[in-house]
């Protein structure tokens, strides 16, 4: 679709487990292209084809943004895995086998464009508080449950990376000490109960199933509420572990709501519901939060990543509240000023 002459926006993008997302996105957050999906087939899983699908995508999506004369000013890049934001670089990523991989500058250098780089949920973190669900609450987490489950712990609208980027891990909290090997390395993480593969592999395993149906996650819920015995176990063991995680994380954060989002989110009541029972189950002391649904789908990263390109650049605020920056958050955030 052209658009105006001129037009000013940045380019977002979300590197998921399995595609990348991206859209141009303008100063206020709005889509002006529609998100786009672009599957990641690099052969094997080679890690260096992975960056050279990233930054090929890239370059072939400002030469069409070019065509249709938009100017784009900034690239804003959320991925997954341990993203150090201040050196640019993806540390680690047990999904594309990456290890201090300095992402923003390899696209910058390819596109020469200023880069800003993100982990892909707390840039849906920032996009939620700011354009969805998360806007009215000062301290709320936002819990993707997708490829796997991840988890952006939202403080007075920014999210908290903790003092080496590693904050917000909830995927990798062992929940099942002993059970299924993740590829952090951990044995019983929530991402090996809660993860829509993790679903498939759970359900084929107990059918005693080599391959074949169900092909995903969906399939399985939609398995379950059909009376499936199998699948409905796999399905409360998932959200018996999820209810178990978010347990923590309302005990640790106090937190007014939950975000429920990501692929497996389109259940709706049939992961939020007893959802909302178990976790009220599973608090004492505490104070149950709201648990919802988040606003934006699995559009999330991606306009977070183009908020946190316009950050960059000036015309946005800051978004990320580190353990350094923690020290001189307002007091209205509960937070003692050192």
């Amino acid at each position: 679709m052209s658009r105006p002459p001129g037009e000013s926006a940045v380019l977002g993008l979300d590197i998921g487990g399995t595609a990348i997302k991206s859209a141009l996105v303008a100063p206020d957050g709005r889509a002006l292209s529609t998100v786009a999906h672009h599957p990641i087939r690099a052969a094997g899983r080679d890690p260096e084809a992975i960056v050279g699908t990233v930054l090929d995508r890239a370059a072939e999506l400002l030469g069409t943004a070019a065509a249709q004369g938009v100017a784009v000013r900034a690239l804003g890049v959320a991925a997954c895995g341990v993203i150090d934001e201040s050196a640019g670089v993806a540390v680690f990523s047990a999904s594309f086998g990456w290890r201090d991989v300095p992402l923003r500058r390899l696209l910058a250098e390819r596109t020469g464009l200023p880069v800003a780089l993100g982990h892909d949920v707390r840039a849906g973190g920032v996009a939620e508080a700011r354009l969805g669900a998360g806007r009215g609450h000062e301290v709320f987490l936002f819990v993707p449950v997708g490829t796997g489950v991840g988890a952006a712990v939202m403080l007075g609208g920014r999210p908290f990376t903790g003092g080496h980027w590693r904050a917000g891990e909830l995927g990798h909290v062992v929940v099942r000490p002993g059970g299924d090997r993740c590829g952090c390395g951990q044995r019983g993480c929530l991402s090996t109960l809660a993860g829509g593969p993790a679903l498939v592999k759970r359900y084929r395993r107990l059918a005693g199933l080599d391959g074949g149906a169900p092909a995903d996650a969906v399939t399985v819920v939609r398995l379950a509420t059909e009376g499936d015995r199998i699948a409905a176990r796999v399905w409360a063991d998932a959200v018996a572990a999820l209810a178990d995680s978010l347990a923590l994380g309302v005990t640790l954060f106090d937190p007014s709501a939950v975000l429920v989002g990501g692929g497996l989110a389109r259940s709706g009541d049939l992961l939020l519901h007893p959802l909302r029972e178990q976790l009220a189950e599973r608090l004492t002391f505490q104070v149950m939060p709201e648990v919802l649904p988040a606003a934006l789908g699995d559009e999330a990263g991606c306009l977070g990543a183009g908020l946190l390109a316009w950050d960059l650049l000036g015309d946005g605020t800051d978004t990320a509240l580190t353990g350094k920056t923690l020290r001189s958050v307002s007091n209205a955030h509960g937070l003692r000023k050192t």
